[in-house]
């Protein structure tokens, strides 16, 4: 998302560096270019203008051109204008003691309300320990209430159904009544759409914001269609008054011209965005951390969440323990490639690093199938070992090595290029635990293991240090300034596992 936005961002910003001392005329040219990002991104006109005019105004007040580091200056408040634009901070949803909370899900038809209905009564049960019921009051779409059924059975939330009646109403009265008493928590409603906005549409669902009182009416938009996303807000936020918007696509829209204007438009915060079509791709909306990857600051905090969501914190630490004693097999190898997988394509992770830790290097969706391929390729060779082999890789012979190749669609120099790279990175980690680099959280920047991988997947030294120390136990960051802030995360998650 916003990779158009970004690439153009960067461009002048760094331009702005290499212009020595600034001057005003410096600043002037730089807005501008600004500026035509925003527009090119499908910002809304007046939203592009008034930020362009923030950002003039607070540069002249400082007088950036006379520091020391003007365009650091400059950097900063454009940083902090975006982070404003969006919404300022993450805006979570609030609950009370009441059962249920209702929360309603609106929006036109298509936009992907029923898949984010059941993608965020998932995230709420498993992050903020929910106990969600989905409902649909769609009785005008064929099949809308049996879509719903099949996504919470894919999502393992449960959904109540009265195949007796097709009112709206009597179907919310129901559930509301059926939450009481099972003890459901919070009560999802998946409303009805249209193909356009009309009155009958937003009378049924005034009438159901009446009786329910939800705490949040949630506008589902897909960010694919810009503007025009931000214009069907406006309309449902004057009829029915959304308090919060989840943009679905958001992986899909290199623009972001939706994330960037709705909050300015219509006064309300983007919640959540969708980055993907599995159930488990939707994220909540960090203005902050979305900047950072907008001017290539990368995404610390949510790279560790991804992290410790999906990837085994003792198997990590044990991988880590025989890494530093010389006891790193390609079995080991084998279960950190799987690891990876895990966390999704190379491109995105790499997106969420600093550009001075991967040396402003980034990955094209082609480039990042490569790597995903060369990761699939060295699996299939590891695999094609038998169980010996992988832990004493040192009697792999001529004819195993034949063998291997062959079970694994490879060639014979392929295996001799993976093991080659595997003792070298053997040697490295070895070399660094000696010397003592490797300790606790302090096993920053995992160089070493980073070279290895990167070799044995394509001979580039392709994976950055800073996501291997991730997943080998360390917070995989230096200098970042994020840094304190990211160890007390990891600090209170693990705080919040004992206690569970």
């Amino acid at each position: 998302m916003f990779e158009s936005l970004s690439d153009k961002l960067k461009k002048t910003l760094k331009n702005l560096r290499g212009a020595g001392k600034l001057t005003p005329e410096h600043v002037d040219a730089a807005l501008r270019e600004i500026r035509m990002a925003l527009l090119e991104a499908d910002v809304n006109y007046k939203v592009a203008k008034d930020f362009v005019e923030s950002v003039r105004a607070k540069a002249e007040g400082q007088e950036v051109w006379q520091g020391l580091n003007p365009h650091e200056q400059v950097v900063k408040i454009v940083y902090d204008e975006l982070v404003e634009l969006m919404g300022g901070t993450s805006s979570r949803l609030v609950f009370t003691k009441q059962i249920p909370n209702v929360v309603m899900i609106v929006g036109l038809q298509g936009s992907g309300k029923t898949t984010s209905t059941g993608k965020i009564s998932r995230w709420l049960r498993d992050n903020q320990e929910r106990k969600p019921l989905l409902v649909s009051v769609d009785v005008y779409r064929p099949a809308a209430r049996e879509q719903l059924r099949v996504v919470g059975g894919a999502v393992g939330v449960p959904v109540y159904q009265d195949k007796e009646t097709n009112d709206p109403m009597t179907l919310v009265r129901g559930a509301v009544k059926h939450s009481q008493e099972m003890g459901y928590d919070t009560l999802m409603i998946d409303t009805a759409g249209r193909l356009h906005i009309d009155d009958e549409l937003m009378s049924e669902l005034e009438q159901i914001k009446a009786e329910t009182k939800p705490i949040e009416v949630l506008f589902v938009a897909d960010a694919m269609t810009g503007q025009d996303a931000v214009r069907s807000a406006e309309v449902f936020h004057e009829r029915v008054g959304i308090t919060g918007v989840v943009l679905t696509k958001m992986d899909g829209d290199a623009r972001g011209g939706a994330a960037l204007s709705i909050k300015q438009v219509i006064g309300q915060p983007v919640k959540f965005v969708g980055v993907g079509e599995k159930y488990d791709a939707i994220e909540p909306f960090y203005p902050d951390r979305i900047t950072q990857r907008i001017l290539g600051m990368g995404d610390v905090l949510s790279l560790i969440e991804e992290v410790q969501g999906k990837i085994n914190e003792d198997e990590a630490q044990e991988q880590l323990r025989k890494m530093t004693s010389n006891q790193f097999t390609l079995e080991d190898f084998r279960s950190q490639l799987g690891q990876f997988k895990k966390l999704g394509s190379m491109s995105k992770l790499m997106k969420m690093l600093p550009e001075q830790m991967t040396g402003g290097l980034q990955l094209n969706d082609e480039q990042s199938a490569e790597v995903d391929q060369q990761m699939r390729k060295t699996e299939a060779i590891i695999d094609s070992m038998t169980k010996r082999e992988r832990n004493e890789y040192k009697i792999i012979d001529a004819s195993r090595k034949t063998r291997i190749a062959a079970g694994s669609g490879s060639t014979i120099a392929d295996v001799n290029q993976l093991l080659r790279q595997y003792e070298q990175m053997r040697k490295m980690m070895a070399q660094m635990g000696k010397g003592g680099l490797l300790g606790g959280l302090g096993r920053k920047m995992m160089g070493g293991l980073a070279g290895g991988l990167g070799g044995m997947l394509g001979g580039g030294g392709g994976i950055p240090g800073g996501l291997t120390g991730l997943l080998g136990g360390g917070d995989g960051f230096d200098d970042e300034p994020n840094g304190s802030t990211a160890k007390s995360s990891i600090r209170k998650k693990k705080r919040h596992k004992k206690r569970r």
